[in-house]
């Protein structure tokens, strides 16, 4: 069975929180009674996607834990910096970080323009690169600290890179950010990585995949459940590039609904 109440009073900082993926995970968080950083871009209604910072923040408030909504393009040094400062100022300090903000175009070479490609290297390598060197500070002073990036496995195979050299590039920085960083701070905080074995339903997955995709997909619920998990273990499991379903497997949990959908 998943441990219970081990998020308890502990603060996290989600990139991308606003929907999806990021604020699935603030929500399980949030019924432990945490406390949570939204930390994304989305102030004012998206025209093609659901949720901001401040809806989001509401749900984890409703759900049983302490919000901040904070305006943050992870490109943008100051931005990250002042989000960072409230919230030790409101917090007390970040125990857990949680690299989830992601572009993505699943392009090949010639059909990507180079918009897409420094979109995709600035928010998943440089950003997840530099939120984590901002927050760092406060995780060694943190209890049972942890970063989770939501990335895959590194994998040289040319299967992973021929449909969009890219995108692969720009996922695997996040990856190799966990390969260093995990090694660099052993022993003092917990480093992973986490990626889910199937597409998951997103708000951005269904504006890629078109009508139908959903069918196609599992819920956000399997991430958040394996990322709970993950981040309920010590600082010491660390440097691991975890998929979701295997750590729901190694948790007893067999035949759940998130796994089935």
């Amino acid at each position: 069975m998943l441990p219970r109440s081990s998020l308890a009073g502990r603060t996290l900082f989600i990139t991308g929180g606003s929907r999806g993926i990021g604020k699935a995970i603030a929500l399980k968080a949030a019924r432990d009674g945490a406390n949570i950083i939204i930390a994304a871009k989305t102030a004012v209604p998206h025209p093609k996607l659901p949720g901001t910072i401040y809806s989001a923040a509401e749900e984890v408030e409703a759900a049983g834990g302490k919000a901040l909504a904070c305006i943050v393009d992870i490109r943008d040094e100051q931005q990250i910096g002042e989000a960072v400062q409230k919230a030790v100022d409101k917090f007390g300090g970040i125990d857990i970080l949680v690299n989830n903000a992601s572009a993505i175009s699943l392009t090949g070479t010639l059909e990507t323009p180079m918009k897409k490609v420094d979109l995709m290297l600035g928010i998943n390598l440089r950003g997840t690169y530099l939120t984590s060197k901002m927050v760092l500070p406060h995780l060694l002073k943190g209890h049972n600290p942890h970063i989770l990036n939501l990335s895959p496995p590194l994998n040289l195979n040319p299967v992973w890179f021929k449909n969009h050299t890219a995108y692969t590039m720009a996922k695997y920085g996040m990856s190799m950010c966990v390969l260093g960083m995990a090694e660099e701070f052993r022993g003092q905080i917990a480093v992973n990585a986490l990626w889910p074995k199937t597409a998951i339903q997103t708000a951005a997955m269904d504006m890629l995949g078109g009508d139908g995709i959903g069918k196609q997909c599992r819920t956000t619920d399997i991430i958040a459940d394996a990322a709970y998990a993950i981040l309920s273990r010590s600082k010491d499991y660390t440097g691991h590039f975890l998929v979701d379903e295997d750590v729901l497997k190694e948790q007893g949990v067999q035949g759940c609904t998130s796994c089935d959908s």
